[in-house]
């Protein structure tokens, strides 16, 4: 049986109440996944009273989701969603692009994808 490489790295980073979160997808994400992510991220933003996320995303290795984990990238956009001011999506798949066109169903800051990873860092830095 062949292994295949799944899941989120992800880098923090803190100035005040600003938090630029660095997250890289790969292969198909599983609960196991979100299960390990998500305790990082909460604790991370549950110290600081009203915090301002900016999130880069790097998607160009991103398969998708398992239905579990769908379910708990969902929960986590709810949970955190109003503390969300960017996030930029770098991907090579339209279904990406597709998705950051949603996401305002879910956070209140904005969402855009973009195929050049420096042009959205550009836009995360303004």
């Amino acid at each position: 049986m062949v292994s295949r490489r799944h899941g989120l790295s992800i880098g923090i980073e803190r100035a005040g109440d600003l938090f630029f979160l660095s997250l890289k997808a790969q292969g198909k994400l599983t609960h196991q996944d979100y299960e390990t992510i998500t305790p990082m991220i909460d604790s991370a933003l549950k110290e600081v009273k009203d915090p301002r996320v900016k999130v880069f995303l790097d998607g160009t290795e991103l398969e998708g989701w398992e239905p579990r984990a769908a379910w708990d990238d969902f929960k986590l956009g709810l949970k955190h969603g109003n503390e969300f001011q960017k996030i930029a999506i770098y991907g090579n798949k339209k279904w990406q692009e597709v998705a950051a066109k949603l996401s305002h169903w879910f956070i209140s800051g904005e969402a855009k994808y973009f195929e050049d990873e420096s042009e959205a860092m550009r836009w995360l830095s303004e």
